[in-house]
Order: C-alpha cells, then structure tokens, then sequence
C-alpha cells in the first residue's frame, strides 16, 4: 500500500491525469471513499488522461457512463447496489478493452477479479487528500510504481 497526501485540487487533478495517460485495455481502478471525498473528481481527471471529450458526471442514478476516448472508459457508481443477479450485468464490460472506474466498489466486491488498483481516497479539509493506494496483481504494481516516479 502506498500512500499520498495531496494538498490542492490541481494535485488531485495531475494525479489522476497520469493515471489516465498511463492506462491500458481492460484496467480496472475501483474507488473508495465517503460522500464528497473526490471520487468523482478524480474520475474526471482519468477520463481527460484518456483523451475523454466529453463531461464525466457521476452515474448515480444510471449505475453506469460510457464515454469514448483513447481507450472507451466505463464509469461506474455501485453505490446503491448489492449482491444481486442484476448487478452481473456489469461484468459484461470488464474485459472489452476499455478502463473501468467503479466507484463505491465495495458494494460489488463479489464481482471484481483478482486484479485491480484501489484508490480510497479521505477528505482531510479544504482541498487536502489523502490516498491509499493498493496494486492487487503485478501489472497493476508495475502501474502503480510508474504513476509515482
């Protein structure tokens, strides 16, 4: 586990900005942290590492966003789900090549494979962040350690 404090928006924003640009087919980063925390944020700024043209809004209410980039990215908000033959659904695009954010990933941890990088992120006040960060697999490792040389 890795972990960073980041003391402005404009940091956030650069962080996630390299993790974009550093992303490759069938990614999986999955987000945690309370209401407010900067999940969303940080999305937005992953979405512009992809050459992503479009607004990255949080998909609360439609569970999941498709936006079209350098790599399609699949933005989704499992906060109000749980364990339900429903939710499988979302498994469909693990694996098409794109990035998939999933925020509130918790609440679908039954569906997430072996290998993914967990961001949780806390809000410390003002624009002050702290991130934790865990690579589960070796390439996400690897990503990992490039994302903060």
């Amino acid at each position: 586990m890795e972990e960073l404090v980041i003391k402005s928006l404009e940091e956030t924003k650069a962080l996630g900005l390299k993790l974009g640009k550093l992303a490759f087919p069938n990614m999986m980063i999955v987000l945690e942290g309370d209401l407010g925390a900067g999940k969303t944020t940080f999305s937005q700024a992953i979405a512009l590492g992809l050459d992503v043209k479009e607004i990255v809004n949080s998909p609360t209410f439609v569970i999941m966003k498709t936006y079209q980039g350098r790599l399609p990215l699949y933005h989704i908000d499992a906060y109000r789900l749980s364990k339900s033959s429903e939710d499988e659904y979302l498994e469909e695009y693990f694996d098409q090549g794109g990035v998939v954010i999933i925020e509130w990933g918790k609440n679908i941890e039954y569906l997430l494979p072996k290998e993914y990088l967990l961001i949780s992120i806390k809000d410390l006040g003002l624009e002050k962040r702290k991130f934790e960060l865990i690579a589960f697999g070796k390439k996400y490792q690897e990503l990992l350690d490039e994302v903060l040389k």
